[in-house]
């Protein structure tokens, strides 16, 4: 079996081809918008998840794993706003959007090797729902930090929590990826 460093590296080179077409389609669209707007579409994603997990049929024809690249890839961007702000109009070139999207995931995954050597890789023994249900905590986390300005007493800021369900996100979809238990075994109707 693959180490956890080679899982985690074939989830990224999978996101970020994800976000790199979406550029091409897109742009920076994203570019403007604010850090909240960023964190509700990233709940609603998980939010989703958690209903695909719970439900025996699905309506649209998409399942877990490519909203968890989207709770990744979204995560990125809240990250890449943090570190340079809105934008009132949507410039970046795709060239430094995937140098930022590069660096994050950098961050991202040499937190992961710190916690998955403290945790002793804890997450393999974790099933995927636990996962999304701390993403939805997470999340909820960063809006009651958005809610305060910012500002925390004792906890970790925004960004350690984006990092954090980041994280979640890659073990969930090596997860998915080595199980296969995707949504593609409900029915669609």
């Amino acid at each position: 079996m693959d180490s956890t460093v080679s899982l985690y590296e074939k989830i990224i080179e999978e996101c970020r081809l994800v976000f790199s077409k979406k550029m091409k389609d897109y742009g920076p669209s994203w570019r403007i918008l604010r850090l909240s707007s960023l964190t509700d579409q990233i709940f609603i994603k998980a939010q989703r998840i958690r209903s695909i997990q719970e439900l025996e049929t699905i309506k649209i024809n998409e399942g877990q794993y490519s909203e968890f690249i989207g709770i990744i890839n979204y995560s990125i961007i809240a990250l890449i706003q943090i570190d340079k702000g809105i934008a009132s109009a949507p410039q970046m070139q795709k060239k430094e959007a995937l140098t930022l999207y590069d660096k994050n995931f950098i961050i991202a995954r040499s937190l992961m090797e710190k916690k998955n050597h403290d945790y002793g890789e804890a997450w393999k023994d974790m099933r995927v729902s636990s996962l999304t249900d701390l993403i939805l905590q997470k999340l909820l986390r960063v809006k009651q930090i958005e809610d305060n300005k910012g500002k925390t007493i004792i906890s970790e800021g925004i960004e350690a929590n984006y990092l954090d369900i980041i994280n979640y996100g890659v073990f969930s979809l090596i997860h998915l990826k080595l199980n296969k238990g995707d949504s593609q075994n409900l029915n669609v109707k």
